[in-house]
């Protein structure tokens, strides 16, 4: 077996955040999530980055909701990568989020490195990031500025994170006015990368009514994007999207043009 290589377009259809008070075709349930996965590999996307969430909504980091997930994204989708988040949403500690991705043995596993090694201390996140890497799990490492681009790199070079098959997300507009995405925020990120001795597959993710123009940024770069409900309802004509599926296939779009 091999590292799953992220695909060039990855469908984030719900985050850990927003419910159907924010959008009716948002997924929060399994079979919602399976169905809207459907629609987004015919629409274009190669994968499915996962979060699942309890009776009310609310997003949890359950080994048993995502071995449920995997499984009926596997026989349903079988060429559709997926992908699960350990993310925290304050609530979840780097043990539990290490604790989910030994009990669920995902291919492929989204970390922020924030959340993963939020002090000094990297003994266990190491012991982690080995045996992620001995698994060959694939960990896509989330990056929100690029002095974190800088971390990774000390982190690889002291040995807390493998140098090899690295990949990462660039997030685009976390700290901008009403989150909203400019393609320029990539540029810093990318500047930061080329600067360093990493060498990693990379994918963006942009927040609001900027997501189609910041992952064409990406596209244009030689990366790869992550579009989705996640992080943006919009199209780039500023309308409110119908479902995941049409954002797919606006960002689908781009690659042909």
């Amino acid at each position: 077996m091999s590292f799953l290589a992220l695909p060039e377009i990855m469908v984030a259809p719900n985050g850990a955040r927003r419910t159907k008070a924010d959008h009716p075709a948002m997924p929060v349930t399994i079979p919602q999530t399976v169905a809207t996965a459907k629609a987004c590999f015919e629409a274009g996307a190669g994968g499915i980055h996962a979060h699942v969430r309890d009776a009310d909504q609310a997003h949890v980091l359950d080994a048993g909701l995502y071995r449920e997930l995997v499984a009926e994204l596997a026989r349903e989708l079988p060429d559709m990568t997926v992908q699960i988040t350990t993310e925290a949403v304050g609530r979840y500690s780097p043990e539990e989020q290490r604790a989910v991705v030994r009990a669920v043995m995902p291919k492929m596993v989204s970390v922020a490195l924030r959340e993963m090694i939020p002090d000094p201390d990297t003994s266990e996140a190491a012991r982690f990031y080995q045996w992620a890497h001995e698994a060959q799990i694939a960990v896509q490492h989330i990056l929100y500025t690029p002095n974190e681009v800088s971390r990774l790199e000390e982190l690889v070079e002291t040995g807390v994170i493998p140098r090899d098959d690295l990949q990462c997300l660039f997030v685009l507009g976390r700290y901008a006015k009403d989150q909203e995405s400019d393609p320029l925020d990539l540029l810093p990120f990318l500047d930061t990368l080329n600067m360093s001795a990493l060498v990693a597959d990379w994918a963006v993710c942009a927040f609001g009514r900027g997501e189609t123009a910041a992952l064409q940024a990406a596209f244009a770069a030689g990366g790869k994007a992550r579009v989705g409900f996640e992080n943006s309802l919009w199209n780039a004509d500023g309308s409110l999207a119908a479902d995941n599926a049409e954002r797919v296939r606006e960002i689908s779009a781009l690659q042909s043009r």
